[in-house]
């Protein structure tokens, strides 16, 4: 019995031993996450309530315009602890002394938190996002965010309003430009990408910026193309087509959230405690802090929900965190308090998430720690930043169109480094619109203009040419309003005619006419919709003419959106998309026209044959009466009377210098049951003389689904570099969950039945396979 005793005790002793090492390696695991609760917590007991509302007040220092509200008395409100953090403030000089007023002046050291809209670079800027895009390189595109994060924190930010991943399909709303396209697939692996490339592996390093997922939701969606417009879908589509890059932003551990200005299901985004705590708290368990866009609390109050005081108060209980100065929080919430419109809990919630912001960014161990100019001069617009922002713009551009002029066999592309080039248009020597918009931390005067790019890198045998052939828009108004913020375009008012003939003349004496048209930099944007997405059409009038003079012409395009280009793709013989390519852009053009770059961007969005067509994306569903592939006009089915269904350029479509061969997918076998997956393999050949890249793509088709289901879904991708005859072989999987999709209940499911594979290389040349999902 003895021996028993002493056995059950040792045995006793090693399951305490064993317990008591599994409790302190939980202990040592979630150290951080309690020492940080810990220090919060005690900091929370000893604010007032004054001072826990004055975290919640996010307002701008005013480097940067972003809208139309301005902000008085910004040092006292510091000083009042009425400040939770500012934006649009930038060098470690203005920072810190902003920094001290707060650390030094107030009760209880609260540090505030530093933000920007750092879209698509700091001051190396690399190209619009939608550009970025067309990339479909997913390391690069996490280096442009990587890249960006460094010089920008160097400068003091440690917050950055991006990635925008919102989808659109509709190219008259402006701020397509800012996104990534059409297709949620694609979205979701670039909003990936972004958060990785700005947070890091740690928050806590000097050179990393909290990322912050806009604009929380379906901003994309506006009725007519029309910003800040009206959104009404139903949850179905907006769960399969609309949130999954949202969702892919929290997936990656994004920092924070901002909300949309459109209302969901009636209620505004700001105000959507089904958006803000049902669906991005409850079921993504997201935990970081949730801000508003520009004012949007304010504007709820147009929107028809309430006063100032009752709107923020439907905010914060929401799940807002932060107002973006609006100041509706500052001036309500404690009279919300007192009245019991608001409880202490949702008050205490926001300020936790903004001072766990603040601590997991280490402000609260340094202050300072963004602050350091010595960083700051040997970090920012450095010559490997640049020399990779050229090789970006390049990998960015489209080429669209590239084909040979009557009575020649050779395509107008590349050009030849010798004889004379006519550079003819409005956009041909502007430096200031390179960049694009949302730029605002860039030096307008360092970037490089397509003559900079052109006369530096054609070499000693080219002779460059040179006229303005039109302004940018003819009417003057117009033009001031597509050249704000420092991007005027200086206007020839002369008689149209003379300007136009100047340019013919001296396009008659070169041997090819490179046309650099198309939209200004603040043609596309925020607050930038249009009913006419055409070149302007004096542009036009000006192509028409320089085509007419049997030289060789490429329109170099300048755009923020999908254009109507019917008439240039039927009638000039070179067509480059470069989108706005940045500070290095002049360079990068230069780069793929001389053919010192293959170019190899692919489309991530539909360019329509008309306006009419809109909304037009490739991952639409069927009617009942579908029009037969390849088939217009047909009477009952649906189709137009006056032109067909067709896009002008699908998505996923880019021409190279070189060809390519894709051959018909190969599986591994025809029928993939749960837990298994499908190889798939696909063969892919440089049939041309010029070493290029290719982006190879794969879809899928359900068949057979109990909601009906979209006719084409990018399921993968692989950007493959061949050199000249070279053949490489790909492999692409399918697994039971990449076939699921929300049913009618919202539930997250892949259902048994035939399924089509397509591999091509755009949405619309494709080659398929058949398999079958069994369960």
């Amino acid at each position: 019995m003895k021996n028993k005793f002493f056995i059950l005790l040792a045995f006793t002793g090693c399951c305490i031993a064993i317990l008591t090492a599994c409790a302190q390696q939980k202990n040592i695991q979630s150290r951080p996450q309690n020492k940080m609760d810990v220090f919060i917590s005690d900091l929370m007991s000893k604010m007032t309530i004054e001072e826990k509302i004055g975290q919640l007040n996010l307002l701008t220092g005013g480097e940067a315009i972003t809208g139309t509200t301005g902000n008085a008395d910004l040092e006292n409100k510091v000083k009042r602890g009425e400040v939770g953090g500012f934006f649009s403030l930038t060098t470690p000089a203005r920072i810190r002394k902003v920094q001290e007023l707060a650390v030094n002046n107030t009760r209880l050291k609260i540090p505030l938190i530093f933000g920007l809209d750092v879209i698509h670079g700091y001051k190396t800027t690399f190209p619009i996002p939608l550009g970025l895009s067309a990339t479909w390189d997913m390391p690069l595109i996490e280096k442009t965010a990587r890249i960006a994060a460094e010089e920008a924190s160097a400068d003091g930010i440690n917050w950055t309003f991006s990635p925008m991943v919102d989808i659109s399909r509709d190219p008259r709303w402006g701020r397509v430009s800012e996104g990534n396209g059409e297709d949620p697939f694609l979205g979701a692996e670039i909003a990936k990408a972004m958060v990785k490339g700005y947070q890091g592996d740690d928050l806590a390093k000097y050179n990393t910026l909290m990322a912050c997922v806009k604009h929380f939701a379906l901003y994309g969606a506006g009725e007519a193309g029309r910003d800040y417009n009206t959104v009404d879908m139903s949850k179905v589509k907006m769960y399969n087509e609309f949130m999954p890059p949202y969702k892919a932003a929290i997936d990656a551990g994004a920092g924070s959230v901002m909300t949309s200005f459109n209302e969901i299901d009636g209620v505004p985004a700001s105000a959507n405690q089904w958006l803000l705590t049902d669906l991005l708290r409850k079921d993504w368990k997201f935990d970081g802090l949730v801000v508003t866009d520009y004012t949007a609390i304010n504007e709820m109050i147009d929107h028809g929900i309430g006063n100032l005081q009752e709107v923020s108060a439907k905010a914060v209980k929401a799940g807002v965190d932060m107002d973006m100065v609006g100041e509706g929080f500052l001036t309500t919430l404690k009279k919300s308090l007192d009245e019991g419109k608001v409880s202490e809990a949702d008050i205490n919630r926001a300020c936790r998430l903004i001072l766990e912001a603040k601590y997991k960014l280490g402000l609260f161990e340094d202050p300072y720690r963004y602050c350091n100019e010595e960083r700051a001069k040997t970090t920012i617009f450095t010559p490997e930043n640049r020399k990779f922002a050229r090789e970006v713009a390049a990998k960015s551009f489209v080429l669209l169109k590239n084909a040979p002029i009557a009575g020649h066999t050779n395509a107008v592309l590349p050009l030849k480094r010798t004889g004379t080039i006519a550079l003819i248009g409005p956009l041909a020597d502007s430096r200031v619109n390179m960049p694009g918009t949302w730029s605002v931390s860039t030096d307008l005067a360092k970037a490089i203009s397509v003559k900079d790019g052109l006369q530096k890198v054609a070499g000693p045998q080219v002779k460059i040419l040179h006229a303005l052939g039109s302004n940018l828009i003819e009417d003057a108004a117009y033009q001031a309003r597509a050249t704000m913020f420092g991007r005027e375009i200086p206007r020839d008012n002369r008689p149209k005619e003379q300007v136009l003939q100047e340019a013919i003349a001296i396009a008659k004496k070169a041997d090819v006419i490179v046309a650099a048209l198309g939209e200004s930099s603040e043609m596309s944007g925020e607050s930038s919709s249009r009913t006419d997405i055409q070149i302007p059409k004096i542009q036009r009038e000006l192509l028409e003419e320089l085509v007419k003079t049997g030289k060789p012409v490429v329109l170099v395009l300048f755009t923020g959106r999908p254009l109507d280009l019917s008439w240039e793709k039927k009638n000039v013989p070179a067509i480059l998309n470069t989108w706005f390519g940045g500070t290095e852009t002049g360079l990068a053009i230069a780069d793929v026209l001389f053919g010192d770059v293959n170019p190899s961007g692919k489309l991530t969005a539909t360019f329509p044959q008309n306006i009419g067509q809109i909304p037009l994306y490739y991952n639409h569903k069927n009617t009942g009466r579908p029009l037969a592939e390849g088939k217009w006009f047909t009477k009952f089915k649906s189709n137009y009377l006056d032109v067909s269904n067709e896009p002008l350029y699908p998505f996923g479509y880019g021409l190279s210098y070189t060809t390519f061969d894709i051959q018909a997918p190969v599986l591994d076998k025809t029928t993939l049951r749960s837990g298994e997956q499908i190889n798939i393999s696909v063969s892919v050949k440089n049939t041309g003389k010029v070493d290029g890249a290719e982006v190879v793509q794969l879809y899928i088709r359900d068949l057979v689904g109990s909601i009906t289901r979209p006719v084409k879904e990018l399921k993968g991708f692989q950007k493959v570099f061949l050199k000249a005859g070279e053949t490489k072989n790909l492999t692409f999987t399918l697994s039971e969950e990449d076939l699921k999709f929300y049913n009618s209940n919202l539930d997250f499911v892949a259902e048994p039945g035939d399924f089509k594979v397509f591999v091509g290389n755009s949405s619309a040349n494709v080659k398929s396979a058949d398999f079958k999902l069994e369960k």
